[in-house]
């Protein structure tokens, strides 16, 4: 199945997604060092978003978020790719300077759940869910 979407970002990646109905701010919600998400109070508390496939609505925090982006990249622990429903500045720009792929608004999110395999091409402004 393939989903249309705008590019936020190019490139491609591919791997499981890891989903959430959650607004994730970087500065302080992701370890830089590790990928784990340690924000206490977000639900995926615990969970690695390293050679992922990161969905959230958005983002939220500090515009230094970005450059936590830049240092998970830098760090090899980010994602291989990010899907938001809207993505705003900060996630955008953290996407576009550490050569994450990344798209936004998807037309649909059927098929979307946690573990599926992903490939998002930036290139396209598209998502592949599964081999199809």
């Amino acid at each position: 199945m393939k989903i249309k979407s705008r590019s936020i970002s190019k490139g491609l990646g591919k791997g499981k997604l890891l989903f959430s109905n959650e607004p994730i701010s970087f500065l302080g919600g992701v370890n830089p060092d590790t990928g784990e998400i340690i924000d206490k109070n977000h639900e995926l508390k615990g969970k690695n978003i390293k050679d992922r496939i990161l969905f959230i609505p958005g983002g939220k925090g500090s515009t230094v978020g970005s450059y936590v982006m830049f240092q998970l990249k830098r760090n090899n622990v980010a994602p291989k790719a990010i899907i938001c429903l809207n993505a705003e500045p900060i996630i955008a720009t953290g996407a576009i300077i550490s050569n994450i792929p990344m798209v936004d608004r998807p037309e649909t999110l059927d098929k979307l759940i946690n573990s599926v395999e992903v490939e998002v091409n930036g290139n396209l402004g598209e998502i592949k869910v599964g081999s199809s």
